[in-house]
């Protein structure tokens, strides 16, 4: 029951909190519906005016039974419901649905001659006591009839596309009726108070009020340990959306062998008995909660929420989501034309993130307390009735915050999104599984993703070796992705080789060149960057647009090394015949990087044939970042170089 004891002390804390007035949390014994309909009355319960409303979520008072309501014969909502509920002459006017007015009207006018009666209930029911409510609303042409008198199952198909009602394009039922239509109110009182009844907090007041003493079943609250409290027997649904008809709680077998043997009677009250008080709190916080800051992906919900309202980092946003840290200079995907910015990121491996991600971390520890209580829980549901806990923990707020801090901090990278998103930093999950598996990804491949990737984020355990060999995998097919994809791809193989290997402690890779490193990987992605970068600069002088070699062939390369490097350098003769006239200088440094990489390696590893890790990515990108960034000084300032006026134009090289 720890998830019911923090959704309910969430509750207790952010209820009528200011900081939450655009979004509050909803009073206790209302469920949210899709509005059809919104009538005017006066004081006096007089038909003013009604309009059609575009499927709008109205918040309404509801008992336990109505707010999940199913089955022949559903129970009513004490205050707005559908036409067959409110208005008392549906069956007049030909309704094929069942009318349930009677019970409608029961209810409304127990709750009006109660000791919590509220002036606007008193209104609505002196109105649809009257029994014009279908009469009022086709005299505003709102619903309609035949010429029979009867409500329209249909729109005729001789008439216009165009002049066919708003009402018919609201509800989708099966068979079509205008009867589901579902009504809300307004009451005109003078004194200027609020005339909508879902927004007035008195008449939910006196709802709830009210409702309390319709309640007579009690006995132990097994989430917060009241005894001889109201209990709830049955719990609330639409938690993740207002269609949604899963529940967390739920036992209703009560004829199968659910409780035989265990239990003295066979009702699950002694398996399970919560509050109704608890109940509500739980599932009306874990509702806002999720429609406030929740992560989707499909039917899966997943949600991080300190109990006292304080802002935390979502452990399944990318860094660039959370913190807004952008790279120090452009993607090194392509040229930058500012200098300073390409000196500053060629010169970062990784300090200049460091120190911001610890500024922001910083913030929220500032209004974070180190011991408040912060909860991940993730939701999924496997049927439609039935709703699963699939991932939860509690923090420390100071150990959450290490942990977010860790991750982002392991597994970051400069990463390419697209022209509008470029950022140093790690990878949201929902993207890693993009990486792994491609965007049209099926969507429970994805949640599976997600879910194995959450313990990695909070509880710091290892990444699935299985994910990073994916990733890299789907990165050296190159020429089956998009270069847009490609690239995102790119900077999360990254990312997630070089977290891995700081995991398992075999590596620590810094986010720039390092051209001290020897290691036999590293230096065949290099040697890929050096080739790809000579060849691009070729065909750019030949006003050519195609891959390069090295490009065509990266999954080869990743594959066999050796014999694949003899084919490209072979492949690159033409690319030198056409520099050694048009850049001569530019040749003489890459080849001159190409044999300095190439006297890097030791013993044998150079012929070594084996197949590469995910390492030679970092080798390559850091390479090709670098090879960009000097370009870029370059084009900056063209009398750095005054033996190669030729090489001036190259931030118009196609890339």
């Amino acid at each position: 029951m720890g998830w019911l004891q923090r959704l309910v002390e969430t509750y207790d804390a952010c209820a009528g909190r200011p900081q939450f007035a655009h979004r509050p949390l909803p009073p206790l014994s209302h469920t949210p519906q899709q509005a059809h309909l919104e009538i005017v009355v006066n004081e006096h319960g007089r038909f003013q005016r009604a309009r059609i409303v575009q499927k709008e979520e109205t918040l309404v008072p509801a008992t336990e039974e109505s707010a999940n309501r199913t089955g022949s014969r559903p129970p009513p909502h004490p205050l707005c419901d559908k036409i067959q509920y409110v208005a008392g002459d549906y069956r007049d006017h030909g309704g094929t649905r069942p009318s349930f007015h009677g019970e409608y009207i029961e209810l409304l006018r127990a709750w009006c001659e109660s000791a919590f009666s509220h002036p606007k209930a008193r209104a609505v029911l002196t109105y649809v006591e009257r029994g014009s409510t279908i009469k009022d609303l086709v005299e505003e042409k709102l619903l309609h009839v035949g010429t029979d008198g009867r409500l329209l199952t249909k729109w005729p198909d001789t008439a216009a596309k165009s002049s066919r009602p708003a009402i018919f394009g609201l509800l989708a039922a099966t068979p079509f009726d205008q009867g589901a239509a579902f009504v809300r109110w307004q009451v005109e009182i003078p004194g200027g108070c609020e005339p909508a009844v879902w927004l007035d907090a008195s008449l939910q007041e006196a709802w709830v009020r009210f409702n309390e003493t319709r309640m007579n079943k009690r006995g132990l609250c097994m989430a917060t340990g009241g005894n001889a409290v109201a209990l709830a027997t049955s719990h609330p649904k639409r938690l993740r959306h207002p269609g949604d008809g899963a529940k967390l709680i739920s036992a209703n077998d009560a004829s199968g062998f659910t409780f035989r043997g265990r239990f003295t009677d066979d009702t699950g009250e002694q398996a399970c008995s919560v509050g109704y008080e608890a109940s509500q709190k739980a599932h009306l916080a874990l509702r806002w909660l999720i429609a406030r800051q929740g992560a989707r992906s499909g039917e899966q919900v997943v949600v991080a929420w300190a109990v006292g309202g304080e802002d935390i980092p979502d452990p399944l946003g990318d860094t660039f989501a959370l913190f807004g840290l952008e790279s120090p200079g452009p993607s090194p995907s392509e040229a930058p034309v500012d200098s300073t910015s390409a000196t500053d990121e060629g010169g970062d491996a990784g300090q200049f993130y460091a120190l911001a991600l610890g500024r922001k971390i910083a913030g929220y520890r500032a209004s974070l307390s180190p011991l408040a209580n912060v909860v991940i829980m993730a939701i999924d549901s496997a049927t439609p009735g039935r709703m699963a806990i699939r991932f939860y923990r509690e923090f420390a707020g100071a150990e959450f915050l290490d942990r977010v801090e860790a991750w982002h901090r392991d597994f970051a990278w400069h990463q390419s999104f697209g022209k509008q998103r470029r950022f140093t930093g790690a990878p949201a999950p929902s993207d890693i599984a993009d990486a792994a598996y491609g965007h049209n990804v099926d969507e429970r491949l994805r949640r599976a993703c997600v879910e194995r990737l959450l313990p990695c984020i909070v509880d710091r355990q290892p990444l699935p070796r299985d994910l990073v060999a994916a990733t890299v995998r789907r990165v050296t097919r190159r020429s089956g992705l998009a270069k847009w994809e490609w690239e995102k791809a790119l900077g999360i193989a990254c990312a997630l080789f070089r977290g891995h290997q700081h995991q398992l402690k075999q590596g620590n890779y810094a986010m720039a060149l390092e051209t001290d490193r020897t290691t036999r990987d590293y230096l065949f992605g290099r040697l890929l960057a050096l080739a790809e970068h000579l060849e691009q600069r070729a065909l750019y002088f030949g006003g050519e647009q195609r891959d390069t070699h090295a490009a065509r062939l990266m999954q080869r390369f990743a594959d066999h090394p050796c014999a694949t490097w003899r084919q490209i350098d072979l492949a690159l003769a033409p690319s030198r015949s056409r520099l050694r006239s048009r850049a001569p200088g530019y040749l003489h440094r890459i080849e001159q990087q190409i044999d300095e990489v190439i006297g890097h390696f030791r013993g044998s590893n150079f012929t070594d044939d084996r197949k590469l890790s995910g390492e030679f990515l970092l080798g390559y990108h850091c390479q090709r970042a670098e090879l960009n960034q000097r370009k870029a000084a370059v084009a900056d300032d063209p009398s750095s170089q005054p033996s190669e006026p030729s090489e001036t134009p190259v931030m118009e090289e196609a890339k």
